[in-house]
Formats: C-alpha cells, structure tokens, sequence
C-alpha cells in the first residue's frame, strides 16, 4: 500500500470515526444509566480523532488530490454536517486538487487575445458609442454592471460561469477616434489591453481589440484551457456591432461620447477642451 493510498484509508477511517462519535453522542442523550462515564469515553475518542485528523493534515500537504479530497471530507463530518455535505466537499476537493495540477500552483501564464469586428457606419459614431461604457450592460450577455467613478477609472462586474468578478481599469492612454489602452486589477484574474478604431471607408470602421488576460481564480483557468475567453470576447463585439448598427445609427444625432484625452492615466484635455471639428458630429445630414 502507497503512501497515498494509505493516507487517504486513513482518512476515511478518522471520517467513520467522527460518525461513530457522533452516532454515539445522539444515542447518550437516550441513555441515562452510567452516562458520566460514556461521555468521557466519547471525549476521549473525540479527542484521538482530533489528533488523528491533524496528523492526515500535515501528510495530505504532499498527498495527491485522492488524499486532499478524503480530509476534506473527513473534516466536514468532524464539523458536524451530514454525509450529503460532506461527499460534496470530497467531491469538490478532489475536482480542485486535480485541476491545480493540471493548470500547476504556481502564476498561470498570460493569455493573449486579438479579436476584431467591422461595423458599417463612421468611426466617430463607432468610438462615441464604445466610450459610453455604463451601456454595455444593456447588449452585452456578460457584463452585468460598469461604473464610472472617474474619467480614467471604471468599476465593473461580469459573470464567469455561474459566479461574479469583479475587477477595476484604469484607463492609461485614450485619444479621440484613435485608442483606448487600459490596465486594470481584480482578485480573480485582469485584463490589460488596447481597443483601436479604423477606418475603411467613410461609413466603415475596423474595431480592434487586443487583450492579455490574466487567470488567476479557478473557474478562469478552466475556461482558459479551451480558450473560452477567445471566444466570449468575439462574441461581445458582434453584440456591440449589433447595437451600432440597430440603434446608434438610428438616433446618431443623439450619441454623446467622451471626446477628451488621457495621457499616462491623467486627463490632459477635457472634453469641452476639443478642437471645434471634434465637437460637432461627423455624422452626415440628412
């Protein structure tokens, strides 16, 4: 018997254990005669489980996932919950500790993503409506929320799978109908990149979108392994075309974008600041 094999035996055991205390305990409240006695016993067994759960933790340190898993479980009858709970827990253990060693313990590697989408109408409507990010949420399947606290700072939550991030952009360098480039920070992964706007013809722009995605939570590296970021991020631009091209176009008149500049995270120009040509729309008259 292996080390591993052993050790995950032994946690199963310390696992039947806690059951037998605990089976042990409910039946002490029904019998009466000599209960003084029993609870010490029941105490003192509690107590060599106790110790026996510690010593499985500093052996499961290089155990495999199976090992990891079988604590896991075992802790979770320790703490008092049901079997249902504590197979779950096994269960969800055993899935994390195998894809830790798929993906390694260590900083995941950068992920970079290049997408772009050709939207039929002037690159000055193109930009004004990529600038108005708190209506993202509005056409985008993902993105639940965006809020801008500042010129060059935005809040934003999106779901990942059937959870919630969250995380926070800075916008490092923005130039009217040109680029956008942001860095950002969040606690389950972050994005840095550069969105860019070209034009093909007068009433034709090329958005260009070029990512570096870091993963860091568990759910954003199990998506990275088969590129499903690739794929959501070309998505959300068909939904940002689709809305050009359905409603901007429509009240063209009335898109309002934020038309300053940003240098090194600062704004340098404001927006009534612009050169008169960049104020008044390039949208043609009826």
């Amino acid at each position: 018997m292996n080390f591993r094999t052993a050790a995950a035996v032994g946690a199963g055991a310390t696992a039947a254990g806690y059951a037998a205390a605990r089976a042990g305990r409910t039946a002490l409240r029904r019998f009466r005669p000599g209960r003084r006695l029993l609870t010490a016993l029941a105490d003192r067994y509690q107590g060599k489980l106790d110790d026996a759960v510690r010593s499985l933790e500093t052996k499961a340190e290089q155990g495999g996932p199976l090992v990891k898993a079988a604590l896991a479980g075992a802790k979770s009858l320790g703490e008092g919950k049901s079997p249902v709970r504590a197979l779950l827990s096994f269960g969800w253990t055993m899935l994390k500790e195998t894809l830790k060693r798929i993906f390694g313990g260590g900083k995941a590697k950068p992920t970079n993503i290049v997408e772009y989408v050709d939207v039929g109408a002037p690159r000055r409507l193109v930009y004004d409506q990529f600038t108005r990010f708190q209506e993202f949420p509005s056409f985008m399947k993902k993105v639940q929320s965006v809020d801008q606290v500042a010129d060059e700072r935005l809040h934003w939550k999106a779901k990942i799978f059937w959870s919630a991030r969250t995380w926070e952009s800075t916008i490092v360098e923005q130039v009217p109908d040109r680029h956008i480039t942001w860095r950002s920070k969040g606690p389950k992964g972050h994005v840095n990149g550069t969105v860019s706007f070209h034009e093909l013809t007068p009433d034709l722009t090329r958005v260009l979108l070029n990512l570096e995605y870091h993963p860091k939570g568990l759910f954003e590296r199990t998506g990275n392994l088969w590129r499903a970021q690739g794929r959501r991020v070309r998505l959300e631009l068909k939904h940002f075309r689709r809305h050009v091209m359905t409603r901007s176009l429509l009240k063209a008149d009335e898109i309002e974008g934020w038309r300053g500049e940003i240098r090194d995270s600062e704004v340098v120009r404001a927006p009534d600041e612009a050169p008169a040509r960049e104020r008044t729309s390039s949208v043609p008259a009826g």
